[in-house]
């Protein structure tokens, strides 16, 4: 599966340079503008493909849709149809993209079906019933148990057996350009007597990707590795914020609940499995051997840049971390296989977020408690500011692309701005 070659295409659309939205991505969305209720759409350069508008002219007469499966306010029933319509769907508008199709870019309905990017609101793209948080990057497990623990024994005995995860807060899951509040809550540091209450004072984000299922199982039904693929539609960026001073005090034992469950921002764009396949590579080795229901065949990474910016209020934004999904320990595939091997039910549309997302170098570390290194490193940003933790005012803004030779396929970002705490 990796190195595929793919079949070079172009498109009568303006496309920027370097944009995320090439007529080899074609990631769904929901949006709406001051015209427009909310719709399913499909993104392309600086604009977005009404997909009702093509479903209306009869463009999809062949796949039989039911008439308002694209104008809903999610596309949770659109992808419940399965992959076999949802590749079919995305296959055509790609054909009607095509330099050489003039069946849409001639059709009087063009002005209607081509709508402004910039001119959208874009909403959350699925219902989330449930969303499944794991930990799976050994940089950034190694790097928090170096921290917190012994150096020497970073990792909890489990960590290489199987991939840690917990059951987080869907209703708090929010898109891009929605603004948090900072937390509040319960905090001890190790020198105080007791604990005390008040907001955050170590607010972090945690740089992951988010997967999407598509299909729904029962209870007592388990999903192979081999088949976990054909449960997933695709990807989006994910912002776990974390308030670490919170959750210090908090997690023992049973993880993580308030320093977590106030906010997650995700990227709007829905990246589909098929875009990703030319990206595909393989994972690290894993070592010791994992038990059989947790083993794979073939390449489940998928090597994708990813960005972390922080931009102070009125300022600039400075890059702060470089990494990339490449360094996963622990493959969708297996991540899917674990959560469901005790026959617990998934539905379409739930979320299951990577965990942080961290490269061997600091400069890939994807987390300000890795970066500043638990406050004692502050990082510096390009105005000559510090940062420990975030502050007030601040946004957390996250990219990620592919790129393979001239096929780019990208996800967009994921913007959050921080606001001081509700009283």
């Amino acid at each position: 599966m990796k190195n595929q070659k793919v079949a070079s295409k172009t498109t009568w659309v303006q496309v920027p340079k370097n944009s995320d939205f090439t007529i080899y991505n074609l990631p769904f969305g929901i949006f709406k503008n001051k015209r427009l209720s909310p719709r399913a759409g499909i993104a392309i350069g600086d604009k977005i493909v009404d997909l009702s508008v093509l479903h209306a002219e009869g463009f999809f007469s062949d796949m039989h849709l039911p008439d308002d499966i694209f104008l809903k306010d999610s596309l949770n029933d659109f992808i419940g149809l399965g992959k076999n319509v949802t590749r079919k769907v995305r296959e055509k508008v790609q054909y009607l993209l095509e330099e050489e199709s003039a069946e849409l870019r001639d059709h009087q309905c063009r002005g209607k079906a081509m709508v402004n990017r910039q001119e959208a609101e874009m909403l959350m793209p699925v219902k989330v019933g449930d969303y499944t948080d794991f930990y799976s990057s050994m940089e950034h497990a190694t790097n928090v148990g170096t921290m917190f623990r012994d150096p020497d024994n970073a990792l909890l005995p489990n960590w290489k057996h199987l991939p840690v995860g917990y059951h987080g807060r869907a209703s708090s899951i929010i898109p891009s350009g929605v603004p948090i509040h900072r937390p509040k809550g319960q905090y001890k540091d190790p020198n105080m007597d007791k604990p005390e209450f008040g907001p955050s004072r170590r607010l972090d984000f945690e740089l992951e990707l988010a997967f999407i299922t598509g299909k729904s199982t029962k209870m007592g039904d388990s999903v192979s590795t081999k088949d976990a693929e054909d449960y997933i539609f695709g990807f989006v960026l994910f912002n776990d914020w974390s308030a670490r001073d919170l959750q210090a005090w908090e997690y023992v034992p049973l993880g993580p609940f308030l320093g977590k469950n106030f906010a997650s921002s995700i990227s709007p764009w829905i990246v589909t499995m098929e875009a990703m396949e030319p990206f595909r590579t393989s994972s690290p080795k894993q070592d010791p051997e994992v038990l059989p229901y947790l083993q794979c065949e073939g390449d489940h990474g998928f090597d994708i840049n990813l960005e972390v910016f922080i931009q102070p209020e009125n300022g600039k934004p400075s890059k702060v971390c470089s990494s990339n999904y490449k360094y996963m320990y622990w493959n969708i595939a297996q991540q899917l296989a674990h959560h469901t091997v005790n026959g617990c039910n998934i539905n379409v549309g739930d979320m299951y977020a990577s965990g942080t997302i961290s490269g061997p170098t600091e400069d890939s570390y994807g987390s300000m408690l890795e970066l500043a290194w638990k406050g004692t490193k502050p990082v510096k940003l390009d105005s000559g500011e510090e940062r420990k933790f975030i502050e007030d005012g601040d946004s957390v803004i996250m990219k990620g692309h592919c790129q393979k030779d001239e096929i780019r396929v990208g996800f967009g970002e994921v913007s959050s701005k921080v606001l001081p705490t509700k009283k």
